[in-house]
C-alpha cells in the first residue's frame, strides 16, 4: 500500500511526526485508540475528518515502519 498521500511528514506539524493528510491527527494517535480498544467507527465518530481509508493506511505505515 502506497500511503505517500496519505500519511504526510512535515516538520513544523506535530514535531515532524507522520501525521494523516497534513491535519495535526498523528499515526500514532490513531494505533493509541486502537490499542485502547476503540473500534474504527468509534474513533470516526471522535474525528470525522478522518476516513476508513486514513485508518488504514495508519495500521500499514505502522506494519512497514515497524
Amino acid at each position: 500500500m502506497d500511503n505517500r498521500e496519505t500519511i504526510t511528514i512535515q516538520a513544523d506539524k506535530r514535531g515532524g511526526k507522520p501525521c494523516i493528510r497534513g491535519m495535526l491527527i498523528t499515526v500514532l494517535d490513531v494505533l493509541e485508540y486502537l490499542a485502547n480498544g476503540m473500534r474504527s467507527d468509534e474513533i470516526l465518530a471522535v474525528h470525522p475528518e478522518l476516513t476508513t481509508s486514513d485508518i488504514s493506511a495508519c495500521l500499514a505505515y505502522a506494519a512497514q515502519n515497524q
